[in-house]
């Protein structure tokens, strides 16, 4: 062992470095569920093959309109939200506040700033040598290519103004066919023409009298399609500078426009209602009408196209989405006339919660999918490894039992938002094997996720109170819902029939209902702040315990058979189900608990609040050994099976934030960290850069440990608390030796005295100085002369002589000399502070322990044996080297033991030892405690 793992010192806190992570555990990894928002979409060709480009915030999402599949993701973030994109070829081009970004395969390649003005790039239009973006001051810059060679344009080539006069507010920008070097720029009122090359304003229309809100170039050359406000379609002649058309849509605010290319003469306008109308130019009448495609509340279409020269519409919302659908060829063979359009087939989609998430489970062992909740009302179940796997389930409702359709529309409205719900994969095929409780309803529902599909049943309580919780057996055979009257209600997922019932919580909200893995022992949690422990066999009650606060919230591990508890005071308790005692109580929040889990090892518990922090909790040592501060407000949390992976949803986004746990590369220091030690970590994000590998933990250095610490280094704590009796880090025997050292004295005496030899060497019985002399010059040693050897030896004796004088001399009174042992008792027992001494006393061998304790004064007035006692009673009291302290009372006992007795009236003597004896008896004794201790270990390994 080494001089450093001696030291065994106490090191100091430091802030950790973390290789540039806030979070010594969690590193961010991905966001999931996260396909476009309010800003419309660009579609780009390569050849015969066509990608659509969505944004997700400040970064974007490239897709093969093929297939749906994610293709590129952009390599960072921006630094505000993208507002615009336009796409060209191998190019994307996105606009983040005064800058224009150029992107191919999402990497930046180029980033244009509009110098002298911080006014945001509304839309961006690329034709031949230029660029032309516009801004919502109502300027356009004009940027062209610096060399032919060029992929893009790069260099500011001129700008112009679109004053109020002429139109006011920019709606669009577009290049038509075969206008050479011109811009149409179109505002709210009116459409005007640009020569981009000589800056020239070449053309402007009649004001309009309605709103226009969006624009769009027709498949026939000079003419544009121009979308109002009032629902109105208008074809306008740009060559002839008159209106050749106008579609009248009563009650509906357009957003989009679309052409069909492939043939057939059809447009499609989009509305901020969500519904998509299609009408036929050629015969002037409406084919169909799709309702609700989009959500309203997020804008409903925010942009719809057909694919250029194929029958597939694209269309995209700010609910999250993005769809094609796909008009299949006509039945009819008669003439065009008689041909029957048939209505657009759903082809196919992606997409996610149009609102934040709020309950989240893993759905699987391997951690491929991932089940989720949202205020939207929807119930996702998303695929980690291929976003072409995600899929919402359905909401329809089967059929009767006659066989017959229920009456009415099935969906004529989402079911509520889902505020709990549990899943078993036991039973996963047979039945139904997912159970969630909504908000305001007295009953719960079950799910098929591997139908993607609601269940056949629903769970009633019993006495006319709402579901607050719900829970499945590990089996996959009972199911069970808590009410908010307190009723805790058993069904059977296969029938749907009522098995058991349990009134424990009365007229209180059951908040937490779990099974052990044998269906043997039932656990329930209320806001009585009531813990019950039920025999699941028998329905009986087998205990329960009272907290001192409401508690919300519970979580189960079931191969530990403990289960968590987040209370009302901002704490979490952690139970033994087996004991039902109370085994840890963890404090650090400072607001509301709103989620936590426990890893699957059942070592950590990682919990969230509404302070905006995530905390990791190590249960052996009950601290917390990492923490972060967060932008958003975790609102679920939950580890993967495996343990590899931490998702969690918040109180903004629509996407599910997904962390790597770096806990299964390296080693986490169980050092607790402080709030102050806290650092801000940045969220998941769609980008590349932005996050980390799933791989971070194997891939960093060694040597830039998680801790900035030398784990080659042994330290230890001193004392872990206060209120903890500590032993000695010293040899394990030093105890056992001062106890017993009389008898180790006796057995190491030699059996018989040692003997002189009985003749000596015959060269050892010469002498003279001749013969002295003669030897050590042989030997090497330096010749000394008579005279030198009798002065060296009158030196010695004189040295003797003195020390004889001294030991002679007997002192009287105060007058006499005190060895360092006596010396720190009597300066401790001036200052009544015994530190020092007894630091002395422990450095000491046991040899010298037993001489210094064997020499103290015992006679009148016994004061170095008060002292001494005193001392031993204030080591006793720091909860530090117990043992040893207790060692050093029983040598005093042995050594004196009989002055002691027969003084035992003395006030001096008894007051030391009455204060002894009270501190030498807590309120637990150590005994007690270890065999208690090494009862439950011999439990836990048995079972």
């Amino acid at each position: 062992m080494t001089g450093e793992v001696n030291k065994r010192q106490k090191t100091n806190s430091v802030v950790p470095s973390n290789n540039g992570y806030a979070s010594r555990i969690f590193a961010p990894f991905r966001i999931l569920g996260n396909v476009s928002n309010g800003t419309p979409y660009a579609i780009g060709t390569l050849g015969s093959t066509f990608y659509i480009v969505t944004s997700v915030g400040k970064s974007f999402q490239i897709y093969d309109a093929n297939n749906l599949h994610l293709l590129f993701i952009s390599e960072k973030e921006t630094e505000s939200n993208i507002i615009a994109l336009a796409a060209h070829h191998h190019y994307v081009f996105a606009s983040y506040g005064n800058k224009v970004g150029i992107y191919k395969r999402g990497i930046q390649e180029h980033e244009i700033v509009l110098e002298n003005t911080s006014a945001v790039v509304r839309q961006i239009c690329n034709f031949g040598n230029y660029l032309c973006l516009s801004t919502d001051e109502n300027i356009v810059y004009i940027y062209k290519k610096a060399n032919p060679e060029d992929k893009y344009a790069t260099k500011l080539y001129t700008k112009f103004q679109i004053t109020k006069l002429q139109g006011g507010d920019i709606v669009s920008i577009l290049h038509l066919p075969t206008y050479l070097n011109k811009l149409v720029v179109v505002t709210k009122s009116n459409v005007i023409l640009y020569n981009v090359r000589s800056g020239k304003l070449l053309f402007t229309s009649d004001e309009f009298p309605d709103q226009i809100t969006t624009c769009e170039q027709a498949p026939a050359l000079d003419i544009i399609a121009l979308g109002t406000a009032t629902g109105d379609v208008i074809m306008y002649n740009l060559r002839k500078g008159k209106k050749i058309r106008t579609i009248k849509i009563p009650q509906l605010r357009i957003s989009s426009i679309s052409f069909r290319t492939d043939g057939s003469s059809h447009l499609v306008v989009g509305g901020t209602n969500g519904d998509l109308i299609f009408y036929d130019l050629d015969h002037r009448s409406r084919i169909h009408v799709l309702k609700g495609i989009h959500d309203e509340s997020f804008g409903g279409v925010t942009k719809v196209s057909f694919l250029n020269g194929q029958a597939i519409i694209v269309t995209s919302g700010g609910d999250n989405s993005l769809k094609e659908y796909v008009f299949d060829p006509s039945l009819s063979q008669g003439l065009e006339e008689e041909n029957i359009v048939q209505p657009p087939r759903f082809l196919r989609s992606r997409g996610g919660h149009s609102q934040p998430p709020s309950k989240i489970l893993f759905a699987d062992d391997e951690s491929h999918f991932l089940l989720s909740a949202s205020r939207d009302r929807s119930l996702w179940d998303f695929s980690l490894r291929k976003d072409a796997q995600s899929q919402e389930l359905s909401q329809r409702l089967h059929k009767k039992k006659d066989g017959n359709r229920v009456g009415g529309s099935t969906m004529k409205g989402k079911f509520e938002e889902i505020i709990s719900m549990a899943i078993q994969n036991t039973r996963l095929g047979e039945w139904e094997n997912v159970i969630t409780a909504h908000k305001n309803e007295k009953f719960a529902r079950t799910w098929d996720s591997r139908n993607k599909r609601v269940g056949r049943w629903t769970f009633n309580t019993t006495d006319d109170g709402f579901v607050k919780s719900v829970a499945l057996s590990q089996c996959g055979n009972f199911g069970f819902i808590g009410s908010s009257n307190g009723d805790i209600v058993v069904y059977n997922m296969q029938s749907g029939i009522i098995r058991k019932k349990y009134r424990f919580h009365k007229n209180c909200a059951v908040t937490g209902i779990e099974l052990d893995g044998m269906n043997r022992k039932m656990v329930s949690c209320g806001l009585d702040g009531m813990i019950g422990f039920y025999d699941f066999n028998k329905s009986t009650l087998l205990g329960k315990l009272q907290l001192d606060a409401p508690i919300t919230s519970m979580v189960y591990h079931r191969s530990s058979d403990l289960f968590a508890v987040a209370l009302d005071d901002f704490s979490i308790v952690v139970v033994d189900s087996v004991t039902q005692k109370v085994v840890r109580q963890l404090w650090g929040h400072s607001n509301r608990i709103t989620a936590f889990d426990f890893s699957p090892d059942g070592r950590w518990i990682v919990s969230a609040s509404l302070d905006s922090t995530m905390r990791t909790w190590d249960l052996p040592t009950r601290g917390c050994i990492d923490g972060v501060k967060l932008d958003s407000i975790i609102t679920d949390l939950k580890f993967s099976k495996n343990g590899d992976m931490l998702a969690t949803t918040h109180v903004t986004g629509n996407g599910i934030c997904l962390w790597t746990n770096r806990s299964q590369f390296k080693a986490i220091s169980t050092r607790m960290v402080d709030e102050e030690e806290f650092r801000k970590i940045q969220l998941p994000n769609s980008s590349v850069s932005g996050n980390s590998s799933i791989l971070t933990g194997a891939l960093t250095a060694d040597t830039e440990d998680i801790d900035n610490q030398d784990f080659s280094i042994y330290t230890t704590m001193e004392q872990i608390d206060k209120d903890l009796i500590t032993l000695s880090v010293g040899p394990r025997n030093k105890m056992n030796m001062l106890r017993n050292l009389d008898i180790i004295k006796q057995r190491s005496k030699p059996t018989e005295a040692p003997k002189k030899p009985q003749q000596a060497p015959f060269f050892l019985q010469l002498k003279g100085s001749g013969v002295g002399d003669d030897a050590s010059g042989r030997e090497g040693i330096a010749y000394e002369t008579p005279e030198e050897i009798l002065a060296r030896e009158a030196d010695v004796q004189k040295g003797i002589d003195a020390i004889d004088e001294v030991t002679k001399f007997k002192p009287t009174g105060r007058v006499g000399f005190e060895s360092k042992f006596t010396k720190l008792l009597r300066e401790g027992s001036d200052a009544k502070d015994y530190s020092e001494f007894l630091e002395y006393l422990l450095s000491l061998s046991v040899g010298g322990i037993d001489l210094e304790i064997r020499s103290l004064n015992s006679f009148e007035p016994f004061d170095e044996i008060c002292w001494f006692i005193a001392a031993v009673t204030q080591g006793v009291q720091t909860n530090q080297n117990y043992e040893l302290y207790d060692a050093f009372m029983s040598v005093l006992f042995k050594v004196h033991g009989d002055v002691i007795h027969m003084n035992s009236k003395d006030e001096k003597i008894l007051n030391a030892l009455n204060h002894w004896e009270t501190v030498h008896k807590p309120t637990e004794r150590l005994d007690e405690i270890v065999k208690f201790c090494s009862s439950v270990i011999s439990f836990v390994s048995t079972s």
